[in-house]
């Protein structure tokens, strides 16, 4: 009796041990962990590879849609990506004054759905090499496979490449991009 009772113990022990430590499957972006029981704006605003667009989510009055329930699909320019763009650009985007055209680009990168790259390549292979999205700014987005590579072109024929791929949120999914996308 005295073996069961132990027995019992410890399988109980080792069972919440093994809760206890239990985590969940993180993707590094920015040298932080994206938790996929967080939103989009709760993972976004501790990677160090994105400051300028959440600096630009925050001055379009973005944060409360993005923390809503989706599912969104984000493509996420990284600060490099903004760095690209000509100067002074974002410094102009970010004043009160540009608020509307700030908010037309941000969701520009945004699609409505849960779209993760087995999605994407599976939407690709149905409109035989191209899959033409509508973004929430309601503008459309192409995406095309170049190798294992996604790559989406944007209405003025500028493309961006998929660097990070499916790093999952509670409201949907990201997908780090090297460039900005724009809309016409």
């Amino acid at each position: 009796m005295k073996i069961i009772k132990n027995i019992g113990l410890m399988m109980a022990s080792a069972l919440a041990l093994n809760t206890s430590f239990a985590q969940e499957m993180t993707v590094q972006v920015g040298g932080a962990p994206m938790y996929p029981s967080r939103n989009i704006v709760e993972n976004a605003v501790n990677s160090k590879d994105h400051t300028t667009l959440v600096a630009a989510v925050k001055a379009a009055g973005l944060v409360e849609t993005l923390e809503g329930a989706g599912p969104f699909t984000v493509f996420a320019p990284t600060n490099e990506a903004f760095d690209k763009l000509p100067k002074g650009t974002v410094e102009t985007l970010v004043k009160p004054e540009n608020k509307a055209k700030l908010t037309g680009i941000l969701t520009f990168h945004v699609v409505a759905g849960k779209l993760d790259s087995k999605r994407l390549a599976d939407l690709i292979k149905q409109g035989n090499g191209t899959a033409e999205l509508t973004t929430v700014a309601g503008g459309k987005l192409r995406v095309m496979m170049k190798g294992k590579k996604i790559v989406l072109e944007d209405e003025n024929g500028g493309r961006s490449v998929v660097t990070i791929r499916d790093v999952y949120q509670s409201n949907g999914v990201i997908h780090v991009i090297d460039g900005v996308l724009l809309p016409k």
